[in-house]
């Protein structure tokens, strides 16, 4: 048990393989069908596994990492500058990326995209699950645009990752952290849509 729980990439797989044998016990029994609505389960799981990884690391860059780096001894923070950050920062682009696309097709496979995407100019300003349920859609693209083109190019050069000029550095940290801590307060609006639009409107 102490080998599969100190390999990340083997603990990892052992629970995807959980996860696809409770599937298949559930579908084998006749409990679930693999229909149309199981991929739109599936499609809804995946997309709830990269907003978790996304916006797990937003908020531990700016409820761990960004307020407590002032505590950290100047000697020992090259290691999160180019350990920790670097890491996480992947992770975190990655994660922002998958949860769009994830997000795009679970909309698609459930007829709303268009309509979200518009906040339901599609069906005429009717269906209230499309404005609410795409006022969220478009604030995780603001949020994912902002990760992708203004706080990873940023972090590039705050980290040292790109080349650039030592003065150059604390404004790029400085403009990243304030992006990022843009995303952390459309996080919660944007939770909220995405949480309880099935409940408020299905």
């Amino acid at each position: 048990m102490a080998a599969l729980l100190t390999n990340l990439r083997t603990t990892v797989h052992v629970s995807l393989g959980l996860a696809i044998l409770l599937l298949v016990v559930f579908v084998g029994l006749g409990w679930a069908q693999m229909d149309m609505r199981f991929w739109e389960g599936f499609a809804r799981w995946t997309h709830v596994v990269s907003g978790i990884m996304w916006i797990g690391l937003l908020w531990y860059f700016n409820f761990v990492q960004i307020p407590n780096m002032p505590n950290i001894p100047d000697e020992q923070k090259p290691a999160i500058g180019k350990v920790i950050a670097p890491a996480a920062l992947f992770w975190f682009r990655w994660g922002a990326a998958a949860t769009v696309l994830t997000g795009l097709v679970v909309a698609h496979l459930n007829n709303y995209l268009f309509s979200a995407l518009t906040l339901g100019a599609m069906t005429g300003f009717s269906v209230p699950y499309h404005i609410f349920i795409g006022i969220g859609m478009w604030m995780a693209l603001i949020m994912a645009f902002n990760v992708w083109f203004v706080i990873w190019p940023n972090q590039k050069i705050a980290l040292g990752i790109v080349e650039a000029e030592a003065d150059a550095k604390p404004a790029a940290a400085r403009t990243a952290m304030l992006f990022s801590r843009t995303n952390t307060l459309l996080s919660f609006p944007m939770l909220v849509t995405m949480a309880m639009a099935q409940t408020l409107f299905g």
